[in-house]
């Protein structure tokens, strides 16, 4: 080598040093190693490279959403499923870091015949969000800190808005090319049908009345929402991005939903309690008995989420005793188990079934009617027979809606462990549920369905029928987690439920949802199934670390509507005179 090549070399290797050393100073590197060292020197801790690992991850930028990957899954009815999963770059790396789970069944109570009618729907809107994801949202959302949630909410709310307007333009344009079509086609010197006969008119005009009258008995059903194919992709990514960020956090999820919705409440967490199904007389059970979808402990003291569990596992051996020996009331074979994973017995009366959970209580020694009640999920809006404006309660019985309230009035005074009725009606019949409260509203609160409103600049939501006391909530396909927290904090004047599908899918963080959001209840179904059992051990399982780590609060304080009443008016008649 050359004198001259060798300066050369020289002058460009102090270059190379004078740019690193630049490079150092500005990220401040000295000083971030010197106290890493002198810290180091301090602690002596026993694993030295895992202690600057820590240190070091300290100082790592906050991870940011690389992509969003779908995938076609299967749920416990061979149904596909979505499945979202969230990759991230932590420390320069790309990780996959969570997923999350969506079927897109929003309702338990569905035909088994209308599941299968809708599979084909259910394919087609799976592979409308694995489309979406892959060529529109992984890019929309890439470059986002997990962490925030509320803005990236934001984002998929929007994105849905933007393609349920596009459907909106698109149906518009084909109802006015078959208007275009219709107006062409149609003859204009067409002459105007010949009047019916005198007599058909006369029969005519008598069925029309006959008609006029049933319609008047029982109003039609409201046309359901169209829903988009596709919206499941929007809760899937909220909620995987929500694990994702309780994951690099390495908190628990219902932790870290907390600390979204309100972060003083971390230093007191209340727990929901939970609805355990017992039995299961609905449609599907092989007895007349169609009214029972759901026979549910209701405990209204303080049982804790454990202790709840373990009196719904004895009680449903003490059934299944029952039900195999003769030493039952009722002597009914345990047919098997439902999709809600309760035991489905055959009952042709609804007071059997009753009988028979009284009996069982009674020989446990459960406090029913004290401090654990009954609530019956009717599921009345499946019960329906259009054709004869009636609701076939057991197989070839049929009662009118003012013949249900008082089919209810009497078992819920033959039984007062009965509490709460769940969809008793359908939510046409206003006038039924406005009289079931007034009959009832002293001794059982009627529960139904809320209808929220994800996306309020294009769909409206439904009002309450009147005299519903508490409300059941669903993270419905369309639903953000931040929708989730909106539509629980505007219930505040009445209790909440959390209903988790029954279609399992081996994820249960619905349950630190529950617990994150705040309500009251959560209601997962009957004891049995893999997916559905990890869920109530999780339940379990939050209730035991927040009692090692002093932040347990105890069940959600729940008061039932008359007793709210009574003690509101008590406080007033209390508070001295002015």
């Amino acid at each position: 080598m050359s004198f001259k090549s060798f300066l050369k070399a020289e002058q460009e290797f102090y270059e190379l040093k004078c740019r690193a050393a630049e490079y150092y100073r500005a990220n401040r590197v000295p000083q971030t190693l010197e106290g890493l060292l002198n810290q180091l020197f301090e602690e002596k801790p026993g694993d030295v490279y895992g202690y600057m690992a820590n240190y070091f991850s300290r100082l790592a930028h906050a991870p940011v959403v690389s992509s969003i990957v779908g995938r076609e899954v299967y749920d416990s009815r061979g149904e596909v499923a979505l499945q979202a999963d969230v990759y991230c770059v932590v420390r320069n790396e790309e990780k996959l870091v969570c997923s999350a789970v969506i079927t897109g069944a929003d309702d338990d109570g569905v035909d088994s015949r209308d599941a299968v009618a809708d599979s084909n729907h259910q394919q087609v809107s799976v592979a409308t969000a694995l489309e979406w994801i892959r060529e529109q949202l992984s890019a929309m959302l890439c470059g986002f800190n997990p962490a925030h949630q509320t803005q990236l909410d934001k984002v998929l709310s929007d994105f849905l808005m933007a393609r349920y307007l596009e459907e909106q333009d698109a149906h518009s344009r084909e109802r006015k090319s078959e208007e275009e079509e219709n107006r062409t086609e149609s003859a204009p010197e067409a002459m105007p049908p010949f009047p019916p006969s005198q007599s058909k008119d006369k029969k005519g005009g008598e069925k029309g009345k006959k008609q006029n009258s049933v319609d008047k008995l029982v109003p039609p059903p409201e046309l359901p929402v169209p829903v988009l194919p596709g919206t499941m992709v929007v809760a899937a990514v909220s909620l995987a991005v929500a694990k994702s960020a309780a994951s690099l956090s390495a908190v628990p999820l219902y932790k870290h939903i907390i600390t979204l919705r309100d972060p003083q409440a971390l230093s007191s967490v209340f727990m929901p309690v939970p609805l355990l199904t017992v039995l299961s007389c609905g449609k599907a059970s092989a007895g007349k008995l169609n009214l029972l979808e759901e026979l549910i402990l209701l405990p209204t003291r303080t049982h804790t989420p454990t202790q709840i569990i373990r009196m719904g596992c004895e009680l449903q051996r003490e059934i299944k005793r029952i039900t195999t020996t003769a030493a039952g009331k009722t002597g009914p074979a345990v047919l098997g188990i439902s999709e809600g994973g309760a035991l489905q017995l055959g009952f042709d009366r609804p007071e059997q079934a009753l009988e028979l959970l009284m009996e069982a209580c009674a020989n446990l020694g459960l406090p029913v009617g004290k401090e654990l009640r009954l609530a019956i999920n009717c599921a009345a809006h499946m019960l329906m027979d259009y054709p004869k404006g009636k609701y076939e309660v057991m197989a070839g019985t049929l009662k009118s809606p003012d013949e249900l309230v008082e089919m209810y009035v009497g078992l819920v005074s033959k039984y007062p462990a009965i509490t709460a009725l769940i969809d008793p009606f359908r939510k046409e019949d206003v006038e039924q549920w406005l009289k079931l409260s007034s009959l009832t509203g002293q001794s059982c609160c009627l529960i139904a369905e809320a209808a929220v409103s994800p996306c309020p600049r294009w769909r409206d939501a439904k009002l309450l029928p009147p005299g519903v006391a508490w409300v059941t909530l669903r993270l419905h396909s369309e639903m953000t987690l931040t929708d989730l927290f909106h539509a629980v904090s505007e219930r505040r004047d009445g209790e909440t439920i959390l209903a988790v599908s029954s279609e399992e899918v081996g994820d249960d963080s619905l349950v630190d949802v529950a617990v994150g959001v705040g309500v009251t209840f959560i209601k997962l179904g009957g004891l049995s199934g893999g997916g559905r059992m990890n869920k109530y051990n999780r339940l379990q399982s939050i209730e035991q670390e927040l009692q090692e780590q002093g932040i347990l609060a105890g069940l959600r304080e729940m008061k039932l509507p008359w007793e709210a009443e009574e003690a509101e008016s008590n406080s007033t008649t209390d508070e001295p005179p002015a």
